[in-house]
């Protein structure tokens, strides 16, 4: 698959569930923006057919290799970013969560989800398939929620794009973060408060904010319906290292925070 294939189609299927993201990447266009994406992020479970060492091998296949991990011990999670071969491609940023961390009744719900998925390969159009089992029930999803609400959301959502970020590096009028996000502020659009409006800065060479993510009606198994967090949108500047050069990596506190762009409560 073309890389821009690859991409066009998981920017479809990430705005069904993400309105925002469409209204905003229009928005910043009707101000004579030409939007590039830094990176795009996805979420999986450990010790599965699209675990985190699934994903590098497709990931390979569309030109990208594994340039630095990162850990989250208090979210259960591991990281590994990617970057291609052509620098004009955004990096990728893929997590997924210890799962034998959980308790041994949220466990027990993940593994009777990931014993349902029929994937034996993972392809790169796997990667905007959504929920690959049966819905759970909403006492499943709060039981997965008090405990990580990363789980949850992987539980409800599926495999899709986390969130596209957008390159403030990129842009030429909005050229801070408070430029951003007073920009969309007017628009009445909430942005991810914790840890503050941004997170990180030129101190550690990168700084980040977010939207909370959309909310979507969803049915549980066992008929109940209520709104839940889809995807949201996120918004990065890169400063330069010593050499001169931009930080190409991640920050683990400034990640930490943008996590919680899809908590019920952010």
């Amino acid at each position: 698959m073309h890389i821009k294939d690859f991409f066009s189609s998981l920017w479809q299927h990430y705005t069904k569930v993400t309105p925002q993201a469409l209204f905003i990447n229009n928005l910043f266009k009707d101000h004579g923006e030409t939007v590039r994406n830094d990176h795009v992020a996805f979420r999986t479970f450990d010790r599965c057919a699209f675990d985190l060492s699934a994903f590098t091998q497709v990931l390979s296949t569309l030109g990208y290799q594994a340039f630095d991990q990162y850990t989250f011990p208090i979210k259960h999670l591991d990281a590994t970013a990617f970057k291609h071969e052509s620098a004009e491609a955004p990096k990728i940023f893929v997590s997924e969560i210890r799962r034998e961390e959980l308790s041994k009744a949220n466990q027990d719900i993940l593994e009777r989800l990931i014993a349902e998925v029929s994937i034996q390969s993972l392809q790169a159009q796997d990667l905007w398939s959504g929920r690959l089992w049966s819905k759970i029930s909403l006492a499943e999803y709060q039981s997965l929620a008090e405990e990580s609400e990363y789980a949850a959301w992987l539980a409800t959502m599926g495999l899709r794009a986390n969130h596209f970020t957008v390159s403030v590096n990129h842009l030429s009028q909005y050229t801070s973060l408070d430029a951003v996000n007073q920009l969309l502020l007017d628009q009445g659009i909430a942005l991810n408060q914790v840890g503050g409006q941004i997170k990180g800065g030129a101190e550690v060479y990168l700084a980040q904010s977010s939207t909370l993510a959309d909310q979507q009606e969803e049915s549980f198994s066992c008929g109940a319906v209520t709104s839940i967090p889809s995807c949201f949108y996120e918004f990065a500047i890169r400063y330069p290292l010593p050499s001169g050069e931009l930080f190409q990596g991640f920050v683990t506190n400034n990640a930490a925070k943008i996590f919680d762009s899809t908590h019920r409560q952010a």
